[in-house]
């Protein structure tokens, strides 16, 4: 057991975040496995640390993986904090650092400084690419959820964590204000058939409306004309390469336009694979909502990269929960372990080709 990987969960540095990628459960679970498992304090974690020290974790300082020693794997959801600019240890966490976003090279660059490595939760996946620990369910849910409250009036802001009865109940609420004045809205679910979109659908008929579901099929032939007829529209399509966009600006122009609410789910905004360039940046707790154009209806979007963590406490259950099983073979088999092997080696060709492109530019 001395020579089991570590893991150290860290703080999440964006102060919204409220999210843990391990819930004291299955941090028990791996203590009593044999792990060591280190916690560092937050403030904003919606888990008590007590309840980590139950569990039998190692308590650290927010911050503290910075001098974690080697062997740790550093486990976090969001974005690493600016320093240092040297990362050592092996990072698992949502690094969005493949698709050329922003700030990618710059966090690759990091890695390849102080020997580390990136194993990006976003390509953990099984042998068919199926990804096997994700958010999507509850970031479909939660956006559908927050594009009906704000077409209805509802949505106050800020935003602030709640439980899924509570959300439930205000979708409801909504829902019997807009029956006295006989709403008649429609909404539409592309991605319907993924994780992202059958939240969504699930979080729309909640509200009372039953959503257009497009997929694959629908997509590869758009019927433009048929998106614009409708009062939401959800996004959960995530792609790895870029297709034609489902939504361009002279769309928003159009006008038969009845399209007035657009949530992101995927939130792809500064990558080549953006499905939606209609916007340049997210919204987030404080300012959900952007408008894109004015006139009758207006055009505005939700496009929120955290949207699962205003459901904090049934997200990060529903995520540890996939988790868990890959953290075992983990810390059982290193990064040998299939799953986490195919992370590495994603991590080893963008790093790669990203040197390559600098020894171009030079």
């Amino acid at each position: 057991m001395s020579d089991m990987p570590r893991l150290w969960m860290r703080q999440e540095s964006r102060p919204s975040e409220r999210r843990a990628p391990i819930v004291p459960e299955d941090a028990a679970r791996l203590v009593e496995s044999g792990v060591r498992l280190t916690v560092e304090k937050s403030p904003q974690r919606v888990f008590p640390l007590a309840d980590y020290v139950e569990a039998g974790c190692r308590i650290e300082e927010a911050g503290g993986w910075t001098d974690a020693p080697d062997g740790h794997y550093i486990v976090g959801l969001k974005e690493l904090p600016e320093k240092p600019d040297d990362l050592r240890h092996k990072h698992i966490y949502f690094g969005h650092a493949y698709k050329g976003q922003t700030g990618a090279r710059e966090l690759l660059d990091r890695f390849g400084a102080g020997g580390g490595a990136l194993l990006d939760l976003e390509y953990l996946t099984d042998e068919e690419g199926r990804r096997l620990a994700a958010f999507g369910y509850w970031a479909g849910y939660v956006g559908a959820a927050l594009a009906v409250l704000n077409r209805r009036g509802w949505l106050d802001t800020p935003l602030v964590p709640l439980s899924k009865s509570e959300l439930d109940a205000a979708l409801r609420a909504s829902r019997a204000a807009s029956a006295t004045g006989r709403e008649h809205r429609s909404a539409l679910v592309i991605g319907a058939l993924g994780r992202s979109g059958r939240g969504a659908c699930d979080a729309l008929e909640t509200a009372g409306l039953t959503p257009t579901r497009w997929d694959v099929d629908e997509t590869g032939n758009l019927d433009r004309d048929a998106l614009l007829a409708h009062d939401i529209l959800v996004n959960t399509v995530l792609t790895t390469r870029p297709i034609p966009p489902f939504l361009t600006p002279a769309d928003l122009d159009d006008p038969r336009r009845r399209l007035s609410t657009i949530c992101d789910v995927t939130c792809d905004v500064t990558s080549q694979c953006n499905v939606l360039p209609v916007y340049d940046d997210v919204t987030d707790w404080e300012h959900p909502v952007r408008r894109l154009r004015g006139g009758d209806p207006p055009v505005e979007v939700i496009a929120i990269d955290n949207l699962p963590s205003l459901l904090p406490g049934e997200a990060s259950r529903a995520f540890s929960a996939e988790l868990l099983p890959q953290l075992m073979a983990l810390v059982s088999q290193g990064d040998t372990a299939p799953a986490w092997a195919r992370c590495l080696h994603t991590f080893e060709a963008a790093a790669h080709a990203g040197s390559e492109e600098n020894n171009h530019v030079r």
